[in-house]
């Protein structure tokens, strides 16, 4: 039988060399080369035949998450599993959405990367339990957020993204500095984020701002 050949690519030299260590010991496998940014993959791709690349999402230049994107029309027999930290449900979906086969966390068993792979390489998808419900909800989320907001809260949230103070926001809708507390509050509640910062992100993520 003919192995499964795999390429790792992680921005971090030690996690790289222990997940080979780990899949090298398994004779259906073939680790046929490792990179630390996009642009090492692409030139492994461009002489090498890869079945499967496990790809992590935070890396110099280019995202894991765009690199999928960018190989489906370049090298469309390659598969991609999603080796990362972020257990977060936009992530996952925009994997899905760029064409990534599988999605794993980064505290995934042996056991568990090595059925992933097995499963990819024959073109099947491989989301277990976990992420499957991250990306339902996230999905969920994104369907329903533009009907949650109320339009006072739409206008808060386009003056907190663009950078006015509480009382400045305040002053400009002729409300109580409370008031506008109060609205920040129920969108932190509703967008299922914990501060400022992440509800900027979450709202610009959803395209609200």
């Amino acid at each position: 039988m003919s192995k499964i050949k795999i390429i790792v690519v992680d921005d971090h030299q030690l996690f790289r060399e222990g997940i080979i260590s780990l899949l090298s010991k398994n004779e259906e496998l073939d680790i046929v080369g490792e990179a630390a940014s996009v642009k090492e993959l692409f030139s492994i791709l461009d002489i090498k035949k890869a079945h499967v690349v496990l790809i992590d999402i935070t890396m110099p230049e280019t995202n894991g998450l765009e690199a999928i994107k960018e190989c489906r029309d370049k090298y469309p027999d390659v598969k991609f599993i999603v080796l990362t930290m972020h257990a977060e449900g936009q992530y996952v979906v925009k994997a899905v959405r760029n064409g990534a086969f599988g999605y794993l966390i980064k505290n995934a068993n042996e056991n568990e990367l090595i059925t992933a792979i097995r499963e990819v390489s024959i073109g099947k998808k491989h989301f277990n339990s976990e992420i499957s419900q991250l990306m339902i909800g996230n999905m969920a989320i994104e369907g329903e957020s533009h009907k949650k907001l109320s339009d006072r809260e739409m206008e808060v949230i386009q003056l907190v993204s663009e950078g006015q103070t509480t009382k400045e926001i305040a002053d400009h809708l002729f409300v109580s500095a409370r008031t506008v507390e109060t609205h920040r509050v129920n969108m932190m509640k509703k967008l299922n984020v914990q501060n400022t910062a992440e509800l900027i992100k979450k709202a610009a993520h959803l395209k609200l701002i």
